[in-house]
């Protein structure tokens, strides 16, 4: 039975500062249990199978049938034929001798006119003239100063001009022009596809009609009753969660798997969706997922398809949108046995179906 070692209720005004061990940020009225798991045994009474149920089997062989079918003999192809291009002739126009322009040259032509230029400028001046008849002895009273102008002096000056200075005309003279052959494409050249059908020819073949089978008679198994102590869980966890402490230990799900098998069924995962999906959508738990294996088939076999059954829960509830850091997944194969099905013991079918279990645990993150 599992102990519980200390109940811790929390009431207004109870400083939980002082108490070092205990959860951190409790709620009011919130009740926390240290558990602290014990190994738990209990008395089971069994039945156990003495001798095994068996089968007995008789072959029923196959039986055939002749089948007739189209096969492909010879795939199918293709072949390129090339075809030449076609041509034709056109005239082509072109300048055999381009235009151009001639100049003529037109002289220069002239004219006359004539110009005044002064040679001699106007001028004035004093002039003395002795008077005539003076009877005066004194010759300077005979000297008269008169004041004298002479015009100036011009002289007419002929000189030829330029009227027209000398320059040129155009003569435009026209292009010849003529035309030419060329040979231009019509049709280009292409290649042509031809497709070249494929082969069938028609075979007949057996087929199994019917394959072959078994028929069984089934012996019932011989069987007696037992009590033993058996270990029923596996203490030792240590939580401070506000959680059922049930959870903290290996708890069995109903699921079972056919031998040899890691496949979920419809009805197992039923069992998932409502026993651990809750827990982790509620609280921020890991959860631990154990599965084990029948006694029977190599111990490394088992060892390995347990850890392939707990795999295939942690995938589902990946599947579900958990995150894979929140699950651990561990086989241990067919060492933790429930009854007394080890390696050479004589079980029937339910009883080692027994053994073919999944479990969990809650664990702190």
């Amino acid at each position: 039975m599992k102990k519980i070692l200390g109940i811790l209720c929390l009431c207004i005004g109870f400083n939980f500062a002082t108490a070092q061990t205990l959860p951190d940020n409790p709620d009011p009225g919130k009740c926390y249990v240290k558990c602290i798991t014990k190994d738990e045994f209990s008395e089971v009474s069994e039945t156990i199978q003495v001798y095994p149920a068996y089968t007995t089997l008789e072959v029923v062989p196959a039986t055939y049938r002749t089948v007739t079918e189209e096969v492909l003999v010879k795939e199918a192809s293709k072949k390129y034929v090339y075809v030449p291009a076609e041509y034709e002739t056109i005239m082509v126009p072109y300048i055999k001798k381009e235009g151009r322009t001639d100049l003529n040259v037109i002289p220069a032509t002239f004219g006359s006119d004539s110009r005044s230029f002064e040679i001699y400028p106007k001028t004035s001046g004093w002039e003395y003239k002795q008077l005539e008849d003076c009877e005066s002895s004194n010759k300077e009273d005979c000297v008269v100063a008169c004041f004298v102008e002479y015009p100036a002096q011009f002289s007419d000056v002929s000189f030829t001009t330029l009227a027209n200075d000398a320059s040129t005309s155009s003569a435009p003279v026209s292009e010849q022009n003529a035309t030419y052959k060329k040979r231009v494409i019509k049709t280009p050249a292409r290649m042509e596809e031809i497709v070249i059908p494929a082969e069938y020819a028609t075979i007949k073949r057996q087929v199994v009609d019917t394959p072959a089978s078994t028929r069984s008679n089934t012996v019932p198994a011989r069987s007696e009753t037992v009590t033993r102590t058996v270990l029923s869980k596996k203490g030792g966890i240590t939580s401070w969660e506000e959680i059922d402490c049930a959870l903290l230990n290996a708890t069995p799900l109903p699921i079972f798997y056919e031998l040899a098998s890691a496949r979920l069924t419809p009805a197992s995962k039923r069992v998932i969706d409502e026993r651990l999906l809750p827990i982790l959508n509620d609280k921020p738990v890991s959860i631990e997922i154990l599965s084990h294996t029948d006694s029977r088939g190599n111990d490394d076999y088992n060892m390995s398809l347990s850890q392939q059954r707990a795999n295939s829960v942690v995938n589902y509830l990946v599947s579900k949108g958990v995150s894979r850091s929140r699950l651990s997944a561990k086989g241990f194969g067919e060492s933790r046995l429930v009854n007394r099905c080890s390696n050479g013991v004589a079980c029937s079918e339910n009883e080692h179906q027994r053994n073919r279990r999944t479990e969990f645990r809650v664990l702190g993150n």
